[in-house]
């Protein structure tokens, strides 16, 4: 288990469709299943390029998934699935991506105390090693803490009106 997947099922439903999806030029962010009410598997994607996913990439995406689990059948019940991109206030769940969002304002939770807390929220200053690094702003001061990537429970970046305009202003020079 992982921060891109949480339980044996998903684990087991990751292990069976991330080669393909990488072969297609995909990276898979994560992968949860929910059970409140209906039965929902989510996963979500990046494009290895770096480019923006459109819907096209989710269809093609949920019918290459739809083909590898309906042949293995690793879920039982009835579910249902959503691919879908990170979105902007994606979940961090690789390594990676606390590198590549070094910058952007995150919140992490740890699977257990460092130094008394559990929530941070902060600057990610980026990876040094397995250690996530990141400014906190404690009593009007910032603090710099190095977390263990393996001890970090979830975390994810923080939308802020800065990300909204910098989006924005990206799709501007887009199009």
């Amino acid at each position: 288990m992982s921060l891109v997947s949480d339980t044996v099922q998903t684990d087991t439903v990751l292990e069976l469709i991330e080669p393909s999806l990488i072969d297609l030029g995909y990276e898979v962010v994560r992968v949860r299943f929910h059970s409140d009410g209906r039965a929902m598997l989510q996963v979500m994607i990046d494009r290895a390029d770096g480019a923006e996913i459109s819907v096209e990439d989710c269809s093609l995406v949920s019918r290459t998934i739809s083909v590898l689990l309906d042949v293995a059948d690793p879920i039982t019940d009835p579910y249902e699935m959503e691919v879908s991109s990170p979105g902007l206030d994606r979940p961090l769940t690789r390594a990676k991506d606390f590198e590549s969002f070094s910058g952007s304002e995150a919140r992490v939770e740890l699977k257990s105390a460092i130094e008394g807390r559990r929530r941070f929220r902060g600057r990610l200053l980026g990876l040094d090693g397995d250690v996530v690094r990141m400014v906190v702003p404690l009593d009007a001061v910032e603090t710099e803490f190095a977390l263990p990537f393996e001890a970090i429970e979830k975390a994810k970046i923080v939308l802020t009106d800065e990300l909204l305009a910098a989006a924005q202003r990206e799709r501007t020079n887009q199009g």
